[in-house]
């Protein structure tokens, strides 16, 4: 039985699970506030007090450090690298705390990581970070020269759950299938995996269907146009209407799925919106089911969203007829986390 420390680093919160095997043990959130969060100039530099917080609660809840065979932690923004399990290392780390252009939560994981192996000598592991890169060269191409399309996706969750539909659903390896997985959160990601490759995905802040909180693609002239206008000081401010207040909190005020299918009942605007939300998410899951050329296994529905079996029927209506689809609901980052560094251990693959 080999035994896993799992760590999440989110912007407010740590995810903290122990795993024995495949078997989620322990689970705890720890919460940071407002006020502890303050005292750092840098999210990265939150490390050293993370690790003494994750520390403490494992330990008093019956889990010495001594007692793990490994460390998981989910990936920062790193350099675009194929999928797979990464031992962490001091060149990862250095490139975390100082060369990343990106101060994300998701930083901190395999620096605290990094941080208790060279401590308690425990081997320290990563995998799938948003940066895993496979596409075929021909989806790099945008429509002019000096901009390429870039991967960067929920690759963590989509990858785990094609392993998992591979395995229970066809008794066969990922690698022996070709699957369009559609990946439903705060950002959407929908990608195309052939053969245990993924050539193709949407960069969900830039690309794609619009989602709770993000618009998705937009039509070109109008971004410049809005860019010019003078409405907004600088390009954050209107990065962040795209990002962070566009999709259903632009048109209904909520980025609740749940609430927004609520006021559908009752209201025919918010009706319309979310059939205009899935009939994008079904035209992109319908582009990826042709850059597979139409060779598709299963159109898997993952994330949050897809703990809404109303709103999955609906998606279903329309992609149904292209494959077999298959549900499986929830972020399963640190299940998918575990297996890889349990992988790793049963010899089963060996470490990038």
């Amino acid at each position: 039985m080999y035994r896993i420390l799992v760590i999440n680093p989110g912007s407010t919160s740590t995810k903290v699970s122990v795993f024995e095997d495949e078997k989620e043990v322990y689970s705890k959130r720890i919460h940071h506030s407002p006020e502890e969060l303050r005292k750092y100039d840098r999210v990265v530099d939150q490390h050293e007090m993370r690790k003494e917080l994750i520390l403490e609660t494992i330990e008093s809840a019956g889990y010495p450090v001594s007692s793990f065979d490994a460390v998981a932690a989910r990936g920062g923004i790193l350099p675009p690298i194929e999928s797979g399990t990464y031992r962490v290392n001091e060149e990862m780390v250095d490139y975390l705390l100082h060369k990343t252009k990106v101060d994300h939560a998701s930083n901190l994981g395999p620096v605290i990581a990094y941080e208790i192996f060279l401590e308690h000598h425990i081997p320290a592991f990563t995998t799938d970070p948003v940066s895993v890169d496979e596409f075929d060269d021909l989806a790099r191409f945008s429509g002019i020269p000096e901009i390429s399309r870039r991967s960067l996706s929920h690759a963590l969750n989509m990858k785990a759950v094609g392993r998992k539909v591979a395995k229970t659903v066809f008794q066969r390896k990922y690698e022996e299938c070709n699957f369009v997985i559609a990946h439903l959160g705060g950002g959407i990601s929908v990608s195309a995996h052939r053969k245990g490759r993924m050539i193709d995905v949407n960069n969900a802040n830039d690309e794609g269907p619009f989602s709770p909180e993000r618009t998705g693609e937009l039509p070109v002239g109008d971004v410049v146009r809005t860019a010019f206008s003078g409405k907004y000081k600088t390009s954050k401010e209107l990065k962040d209407r795209y990002t962070k207040r566009g999709g259903l909190v632009a048109y209904l005020r909520t980025n609740d799925l749940r609430e927004a299918i609520k006021m559908a009942k009752n209201d025919g605007w918010a009706r319309t919106v979310l059939k205009a939300m899935v009939l994008q998410i079904a035209k992109e899951i319908g582009a990826m089911c042709t850059v597979l050329k139409g060779d598709v296994d299963a159109i898997i529905i993952t994330g949050g969203m897809a703990n809404n079996s109303e709103f999955v029927e609906m998606i279903k209506e329309y992609v149904s007829k292209y494959a077999l689809v298959t549900v499986v609901p929830g972020e399963n980052e640190m299940e998918a986390l575990a297996l890889g560094a349990l992988r790793i251990l049963r010899g089963e693959e060996e470490p990038k």
